[in-house]
């Protein structure tokens, strides 16, 4: 396994925000971590990224500790766009793009044939060839958010790890990039992990589904399987169920 965890503890200014977490992603794999805001989601992203060092347990980047993993080569290995980044720099929307090719040049390496078509490639998947010479500062979010995907892209990592990638975006922006991550799954044989909050969203791309609360895993499974009646009324409240829709595709309806 590219990824995985065990046993992970997490804190968050000092306080206790994941509990005893459990996770193995096998390639070509779509896990939506999913839960209540505050379930512990974001802070497992960053301690599968490498980011924040574990209070206990281990977060594992090809059985190696994620944390004290050599960044460049953590960034070969691992795509990471978090839910919110500041849009301030005075750059282009191709040049941020570019930055994605840094873990795999030396700094004063110019930029090869190779790496121009990796990153017009990622900009054309991003549906962003129009926009590749504005500042980043002039987009609206969802077009920024655009932007994070296709620099992830750009960094030809063998497993993402996406917060909230959806997030400031319309309904097409949403399905474009989803099917793009799921395509790059069938097509590169990439591992997935994302936070998600639109249930039906989850349910239509994601393969497994972890559902938290509290820090803490209720479930694990497939989405039929995590998502029960009783599992959705526990964890937010509600009465709904699985269906499947007269497309045939799995569906969450609310009462």
């Amino acid at each position: 396994m590219l990824i995985s965890a065990n046993s992970l503890s997490l804190s968050y200014n000092g306080h206790n925000v994941v509990e005893g977490f459990n996770l193995s992603i096998p390639p070509r794999t779509i896990v939506g971590l999913i839960g209540p805001n505050g379930s512990g989601k974001t802070t497992i992203l960053r301690a599968l990224a490498g980011l924040i060092e574990p209070r206990a347990g281990t977060a594992l980047v090809q059985g190696k500790h994620a944390f004290h993993l050599d960044k460049r080569l953590r960034a070969r290995k691992i795509g990471w766009v978090p839910q919110q980044e500041s849009a301030a720099w005075p750059l282009t929307v191709a040049e941020v793009v570019r930055l994605g090719r840094a873990p795999h040049r030396g700094w004063l390496m110019p930029f090869t044939t190779d790496d121009m078509k990796i990153v017009e490639n990622a900009l054309a998947r991003a549906d962003l060839l129009e926009l590749q010479h504005r500042p980043v500062n002039k987009l609206s979010g969802g077009e920024f958010q655009r932007v994070l995907i296709a620099r992830v892209l750009a960094q030809e990592p063998e497993a993402l790890l996406l917060d909230e990638p959806t997030a400031s975006l319309d309904i097409h922006h949403q399905i474009q990039v989803l099917d793009l991550v799921r395509g790059l799954v069938h097509e590169k044989g990439l591992s997935v992990v994302m936070a998600i909050h639109d249930l039906n969203l989850a349910v239509r791309y994601c393969d497994q589904l972890v559902l938290l609360n509290g820090g803490r895993q209720v479930s694990a499974g497939t989405p039929e399987e995590v998502l029960t009646p009783q599992n959705l009324h526990t964890v937010f409240g509600v009465n709904a169920r699985l269906y499947r829709d007269p497309w045939g595709a799995w569906a969450v309806s609310v009462q």
